[in-house]
């Protein structure tokens, strides 16, 4: 894996307060592994097992034994610190960097960040960040939006209303995270989350209409960057000849990422509401996700009728 600075800084950017403070012509330098170091043992001058390759932070204990050393013994542990060749440093709590960190750094080529947030809190947010940067992504040809909670993918080949399907879904108050295309990456907790690139983000295209900007004609509300993937719906033409599965007795999923993922295929005729459709069984998978099962239920309460009449055996 290999992330800049720069790409860390901009993302981190959505999720916490850290800003450059120094060494700005430095930010293509790269973070080869995605965990966090507080280099405690390496400012004592211990570098066995150093983790040069990661992000260096320095919390308040770092800052505060920086400052308890003599000025040349400080000026030394620093230059052997920044002699291991690490990405960048960053401050939190937003304490000044000491002078000699500044000059170290800036010798060494190296940017330094600040952050008003506690160490560990950053720490925390800090990985989440990496994680995020260097999970693998899977480009999916499909429309996602959130509906009621619940995070949708329509699948469909070209033309078949995708886009159409889920126009209808925002104008009923859901909120749109990709159209068309689609990038997936699993997180730390076995989830796919799901997100637009950024050269389409928020925008949609309408077959007759081209491309219009979802938040400028429904709102802020109408757009979402980032939700779970909780099932797909894959829309195909309908065919009098090809008889589907009526009772949703047969459940279905689709393997994305080694993860399993309710999958629902819905046919498409003409006259035929898929918004609504489509709303409904976001709704149906609602309710399944707190163990209720109408197609089972239905079943079984049409057995125990069966039962009660003697036309099947006990």
């Amino acid at each position: 894996m290999s992330v800049t600075v720069q790409e860390f800084l901009e993302h981190a950017e959505n999720l916490m307060p850290v800003k450059l403070f120094s060494g700005g012509e430095f930010l293509q330098n790269v973070i080869r592994e995605e965990a966090i170091n507080r280099p405690g043992l390496a400012l004592a001058d211990f570098f066995q097992y150093f983790a040069n390759k990661r992000i260096q932070v320095f919390g308040l204990a770092e800052i505060t034994y920086l400052k308890s050393l003599e000025p040349a013994v400080q000026k030394e542990r620093l230059a052997h610190l920044f002699k291991q060749d690490v990405p960048c440093v960053v401050v939190t709590r937003n304490r000044m960097p000491p002078p000699g960190l500044v000059e170290a750094a800036a010798k060494a080529e190296c940017p330094i960040l600040r952050s008003s947030l506690i160490t560990s809190r950053f720490i925390n947010l800090a990985t989440l960040t990496m994680e995020h940067l260097t999970a693998k992504v899977h480009k999916f040809r499909g429309t996602m939006l959130d509906v009621q909670g619940v995070g949708v993918l329509i699948e469909g080949e070209p033309g078949i209303g995708k886009s159409e399907a889920a126009l209808g879904l925002i104008e009923r108050g859901y909120s749109l995270v990709a159209d068309d295309l689609t990038l997936v990456r699993r997180d730390t907790r076995a989830n796919l989350m799901c997100t637009s690139s950024e050269m389409t983000r928020f925008h949609m295209e309408i077959r007759g209409l081209g491309i219009i900007h979802v938040p400028s004609l429904f709102g802020m509300a109408s757009v979402t960057l980032e939700h779970r993937l909780d099932m797909i719906v894959s829309l195909y033409p309908a065919d009098p000849q090809k008889e589907g599965d009526r009772s949703g007795l047969s459940k279905k999923t689709r393997k994305l990422l080694d993860l399993e993922v309710p999958l629902v295929e819905l046919p498409v005729a003409p006259g035929r509401d898929m918004a609504g459709v489509i709303e409904v069984a976001a709704m149906n998978q609602k309710l399944s996700f707190l163990g209720h099962n109408a197609a089972k239920e239905f079943d079984q309460q049409l057995i125990r009728n069966l039962r009660l009449r003697g036309a099947v055996g006990k």
